[in-house]
């Protein structure tokens, strides 16, 4: 998970007229996550449509339910997962407010909270976010990016330093996983 932006809502009118997935607003969402799940950092658009979640749930927030700052795009799978689990005290992290990595670190392929997070804990657990159909995808892209790295270690300058820098673009906040792989791109 990794901090967004969120855009300006480009069919605001959309909202009022109760329509919250309007696709100019929807693409404004998936562009700003870089087409990837706000939450578990999967390229969505390649598998499924994606929707367009409430992070705090309609079902007991329905005053928030047309409400711009309450929407993001996300996978179906993490929608699912989270559903309308919402607990006030000990809210998941809202990518869009807050950095994941004051509460979220990386270790192997798992994404793990900090000490004594609650709210980081929280929003693993409820969004699944060490499922583990995702622990595979991270895998492959790590094994991917330090085979890649392995290789390139092993060349001559200039070479070398032209390659490294074209590695670190794999690392990118619009890569599928960035959070996982920024952990493990350790350059010399």
């Amino acid at each position: 998970m990794i901090k967004l932006q969120r855009p300006i809502c480009p069919n605001p009118q959309s909202l009022v007229d109760s329509k919250y997935d309007h696709p100019d607003n929807k693409k404004a969402l998936v562009n700003a996550s870089y087409g990837k799940c706000m939450y578990c950092e999967s390229y969505v658009l390649s598998v499924s449509f994606g929707e367009i979640e409430h992070i705090k749930p309609k079902s007991i927030f329905p005053n928030l339910e047309f409400d711009w700052n309450n929407l993001g795009f996300v996978c179906q799978r993490c929608n699912n997962s989270k559903n309308n689990k919402y607990d006030e005290a000990t809210q998941h992290i809202n990518p869009y407010d807050e950095n994941p990595e004051d509460f979220l670190f990386v270790s192997g392929t798992y994404i793990l909270h900090k000490d004594n997070n609650t709210r980081g804990e929280k929003t693993i657990n409820d969004i699944s976010l060490n499922r583990e159909g995702l622990l595979e995808k991270r895998l492959e892209t790590i094994n991917r990016l330090e085979k890649s790295l392995n290789a390139c270690l092993q060349l001559q300058e200039p070479l070398k330093s032209e390659l490294l820098e074209e590695l670190k673009k794999e690392i990118s906040r619009e890569k599928e996983f960035s959070f996982v792989l920024k952990d493990k791109l350790r350059l010399p």
